[in-house]
């Protein structure tokens, strides 16, 4: 059975489990999932994945794994994406937390309001609000970016995956990198990787 991930190109959290397996070389199934039209709260997709949500990825052994960090920490055990180091490799786990909680619910949903749904009046003060946290979270990463050229030290690691899905696209949620130059340079480094892939290729 080939791996299939079940996802949609266009979702930050999607693009992380490509990205991750484009620069891992591996082999894998792509299964486009409508989140809008309701395709990941079907019967068959909830027995897959019984929170409805993608991306969702099937093994090449038939069992389902969810939940975007999860996914890129599965597939990046035993490769240099996730440190040895017991410290760095906690370390690694403290950004995906934070993209999770202090990042994604800002960027990522702002982003959603403009780009899916065209800002409807009814959620522009939701999406205004969502400014000041997005920016927040940028300032955090631009302050480790001007000390490191990744997230976790001197090599590219699944923390630099997971914050770069929606960090690349943020200006479609309002939030413009051009005062965060590190966050910038950061950003043309990984889309220079041989094995890169963009979130729409």
């Amino acid at each position: 059975m080939a791996l299939r991930v079940y996802g949609d190109i266009q979702s930050g959290n999607c693009y992380k489990v490509k990205l991750l397996l484009s620069l891992l070389g591996t082999h894998h199934e792509w299964q486009h999932v409508d989140i809008l039209a309701g395709e990941s709260q079907t019967p068959a997709f909830l027995q897959i994945n019984p929170n409805g949500k993608i991306p969702t990825v099937q093994l090449e052994d038939g069992r389902f794994l969810a939940e975007s960090n999860a996914i890129l920490t599965f597939f990046a055990e035993d490769t240099p994406l996730l440190p040895q180091d017991k410290y760095q490799k906690a370390k690694v786990m403290e950004w995906l937390f934070f993209e999770q909680y202090s990042h994604e619910p800002f960027i990522a949903v702002a982003r959603f309001i403009q780009k899916y749904q065209g800002l409807p009046e009814e959620r522009k003060a939701e999406y205004d609000s969502l400014q000041t946290g997005g920016h927040k979270a940028l300032k955090v990463m631009e302050k480790q970016l001007s000390n490191s050229p990744y997230l976790v030290g001197e090599s590219l690691s699944i923390a630099d995956i997971a914050l770069y899905a929606y960090t690349h696209v943020a200006h479609e949620g309002g939030f413009f990198i051009q005062q965060y130059p590190h966050i910038q340079a950061w950003i043309e480094k990984i889309a220079q990787h041989p094995r890169y892939v963009g979130m729409l290729s």
